[in-house]
């Protein structure tokens, strides 16, 4: 292992010598990259400290138990390799992850949209729960949360709602939540009780930068009409909402929060670039999961993932076989147990696939 982990060593005096450099420092886009990779080296220099630490206290204590001159010392020495025997096989598989290359895209922030599904009116207004499921956990995180574009449903709710989260490791920590989430429980419509099941689909999208996806201008149809909904006096009387439409793909992105057309339209095409980047993410996904087995992430944004079953108040991810009796606080954004389970599961899966690497 510390080999492996002197080849890392290697790699970080590089980046550290780099990151200093008065040319990097003025090429921000290079430094963000090399400021980025430099902090996750240095988790594991700090690892490699602490194996080192734990070889040579391993090695100093079976030396003084097998001189055995000092009672009193060979008993603490016998404490002391019990100690660090017992830690290092747990540091080294926390070493592996560390070791096994990271999606780049999981530092990215985040697209979401959530759209009503089955169900009518009682699917829009679960797509809002989700919204505020959503946003109340963003909120704990301290991520910063920016609506794009919504449609809100009849009897409350959204029929459909785009919104941008910025923060640390948004779509590393989201992607899990894309597919198809029901809720079992009795509409605020039904007059005789009975249970309905509603559908709504959520997707995530890492934001893409201008260099992830390069767009040809010819390629988009762009549209200004007038906003709807709240936003003042002035939204419905400008033509500051923009719909863009990606022709060879007919991927459609359009925004109308901003009282501003060229914001607007920057938004949109933020949209238009995640919502491509999404596409061919989606395809290797699809790979990378046929491939492995991958319970987790499938690629098909059609799999039912999650339902939310109100009279037993329970939530149950089908990927993972996981029951919580915890809706109320889940539906409040209490969403970090899945979260965690979901990444577990998948950081097992590919500890498995990289079992033959170590």
């Amino acid at each position: 292992m510390l080999e492996k982990l002197q080849i890392v060593k290697q790699r970080f005096d590089e980046v550290s010598d780099l990151i200093i450099q008065p040319d990097i420092i003025k090429d921000q886009k290079r430094y963000i990259q090399l400021n980025k990779e430099y902090k996750e080296l240095r988790v594991l220099m700090d690892k490699r400290l602490e194996y080192q630490s734990l070889t040579n206290t391993i090695i100093e204590a079976e030396e003084i138990i097998s001189e055995g001159s000092d009672p009193e010392m060979v008993e603490m020495a016998k404490i002391e390799l019990d100690e660090a025997k017992g830690r290092i096989p747990k540091l080294d598989e926390e070493i592996k992850f560390l070791l096994i290359p990271k999606d780049p895209e999981d530092s990215k922030n985040a697209v979401m949209e959530i759209r009503a599904g089955t169900g009518g009116d009682e699917a829009s207004i679960f797509a809002g729960d989700l919204y505020r499921m959503y946003s109340k956990y963003c909120e704990s995180k301290r991520w910063k949360t920016n609506v794009i574009n919504f449609s809100e449903g009849t009897s409350g709710g959204f029929k459909e709602i785009q919104f941008e989260i910025e923060g640390v490791d948004v779509y590393g920590i989201l992607k899990f939540e894309a597919g198809v989430h029901r809720v079992q429980r009795v509409p605020q419509t039904e007059t005789q009780g009975r249970v309905h099941t509603s559908a709504a689909t959520v997707m995530v999208f890492p934001e893409a930068e201008e260099f992830d996806i390069q767009i040809d201008p010819k390629d988009v149809r762009i549209d200004y009409f007038c906003s709807s909904g709240p936003g003042g006096q002035s939204v419905n009387t400008t033509y500051s909402a923009v719909r863009l439409t990606h022709e060879p793909t007919g991927i459609v992105a359009q925004c109308q929060d901003q009282k501003s057309q060229h914001k607007n339209k920057e938004k949109a095409f933020k949209v238009l670039r995640s919502r491509l980047f999404d596409l061919e993410l989606a395809k290797k996904q699809a790979e990378d999961a046929e491939r492995r087995g991958s319970m987790v992430i499938s690629g098909d944004r059609s799999a039912k993932i999650r339902t939310y079953n109100y009279p037993q108040g329970r939530v149950t991810d089908h990927r993972i076989n996981l029951t919580l009796y915890d809706l109320s606080n889940i539906i409040d954004g209490d969403i970090q147990r899945l979260i965690d389970e979901l990444q577990l599961v998948n950081n097992t899966e590919k500890l498995k696939n990289a079992g033959e690497t170590f």
